[in-house]
């Protein structure tokens, strides 16, 4: 079974054409426009042991904004077009992940309903070329495109840096427990999810 997709939106703000694949080895190659877009979402590509291609066209002359969003966009629909009716996965992940004084706990259920809760506990406005309130947004949009209950919780940390890549690496580790392949079976005991 090919777990693999081609990724592309087009809007009047963004254009995105790329690749995800689920049983990939974490490679990524990346370019957002946004160095620190970039590097998180490799950090998550790495963890995950998804592979990801992203190439981004976007009006990162007004903001981040719109860059930030169409990413999670893709990413997460191409996650929920690979997962399918969920039979066979293992559904549920969860991961713990540390960046020196920083700790992220991350819960997932691919459960074919999107229910985000995040909370980063970031203090600065930005962090690099990224306004901090889109990283949230950006879990946000991963979750509800994906179809996902998605709990990120950074526990603990001072640098604002560490705290989102400790994040996107414990999203990657849950993600990858998530989406393994388990049997043919639904994990749910109504027999069906979404």
């Amino acid at each position: 079974m090919t777990r693999s997709i081609s990724l592309s939106r087009s809007t009047a703000e963004v254009q995105i054409t790329g690749t995800l694949d689920l049983d990939g080895t974490g490679v990524a190659s990346i370019s957002t426009g946004l160095g620190f877009l970039d590097h998180m979402l490799g950090a998550l590509t790495r963890h995950s042991g998804f592979d990801l291609e992203l190439n981004v066209q976007g009006d990162i002359g007004v903001d981040d904004h719109h860059t930030v969003e169409d990413c999670a966009i893709v990413i997460g629909r191409g996650i929920d077009q690979l997962l399918g009716d969920r039979s066979g996965i293992d559904r549920f992940g969860s991961a713990f992940a540390p960046l020196d004084e920083s700790l992220a706990r991350v819960v997932v259920d691919c459960s074919g309903r999107g229910w985000p809760e995040i909370s980063l506990a970031l203090v600065r406005d930005t962090i690099g070329d990224v306004a901090a309130e889109n990283l949230t947004h950006f879990f946000r949009s991963l979750a509800i495109e994906g179809r996902m209950a998605l709990h990120v919780d950074v526990l603990r940390g001072d640098n604002d840096h560490h705290k989102s890549e400790a994040a996107f690496k414990a999203t990657g580790l849950a993600l990858k427990k998530a989406v393994a392949v388990n049997n043919d079976r639904i994990r749910s005991t109504k027999e069906v999810l979404g």
